[in-house]
């Protein structure tokens, strides 16, 4: 059975006190609950890791938002892939659709930035989706082949099968629109299909593949229930507790 991992991403929001207590209130939720293939990943931001993994354990981890292409040198305000790694970090996001739009982040330099966190035993979420104008156009799966295939399928396969894929909808990501269930099973199976072209069947059927878009308590059990849906990555729901862990608990 594969993985299914529920992740948070906070992006650039909660003051330090606000963080504590919002870890405290879901690991006390959830913490005797989270059993069997599913994990709970609380992705942060880089200042307050220190501090919350002493919260978490189990199958709840904290991981970070991002991390540089370079092990080191004079890049002001960046992190890297040795300073998580020190940290004991086991989980990074690459290629969230925020970095690609804001930071004009590519497949190339994404392919570089999954090498340096594989390479310092961390585990990329790798984030590919299309825009709303790709989606009306009608390539979008075409459009995600190729983000995964830039960006993944230069690595051999035993490195491959420690990469997580997330699936967001860009037009979906804060816009309270959310992919139809049809819709996120039409792509992840798509997206499996494409990775067991190049890696066969076994590594496909074992890579986890999130949805992410306005993923919330009321839609998480019709999404999660799709076959090839492995778990989401959550955005504003996570940043209540009350919500996330309901979104938690429907991934059974």
């Amino acid at each position: 059975m594969r993985k299914q991992i529920v992740a948070g991403n906070w992006k650039m929001n909660k003051t330090a006190e606000e963080a504590v207590a919002l870890t405290s209130e879901i690991v006390n939720m959830v913490a005797d609950e989270v059993t069997g293939s599913v994990e709970v990943v609380l992705c942060v931001p880089f200042i307050y890791l220190p501090a919350l993994q002493r919260y978490v354990g189990g199958r709840i981890s904290v991981g970070a938002q991002n991390c540089h292409q370079k092990a080191s040198g004079a890049y002001t305000g960046e992190i890297s892939a040795p300073m998580l790694k020190s940290l004991s970090v086991p989980y990074v996001i690459l290629g969230h659709s925020e970095r690609r739009q804001y930071f004009g982040e590519t497949d190339a330099l994404l392919a570089e930035k999954v090498d340096i966190a594989l390479a310092n035993g961390l585990k990329p979420i790798f984030c590919c989706g299309e825009s709303l104008e790709q989606r009306q156009n009608e390539d979008y799966l075409a459009i995600i082949r190729d983000q995964v295939t830039n960006s993944l399928f230069h690595l051999p396969a035993e490195q491959f099968g420690q990469v997580v894929i997330a699936y967001e909808p860009i037009w979906a990501i804060g816009t309270g629109l959310t992919a139809s269930a049809d819709q996120a099973q039409e792509v992840h199976a798509a997206i499996r299909s494409h990775i067991a072209s190049k890696y066969g069947a076994e590594v496909a059927d074992n890579t986890t593949i999130q949805y992410g878009g306005s993923v919330n308590a009321a839609n998480a059990a019709e999404l999660f229930a799709c076959p090839d849906v492995d778990g989401g990555l959550v955005g504003g729901a996570s940043l209540k507790s009350r919500d996330f862990v309901d979104i938690i608990k429907a991934i059974r």
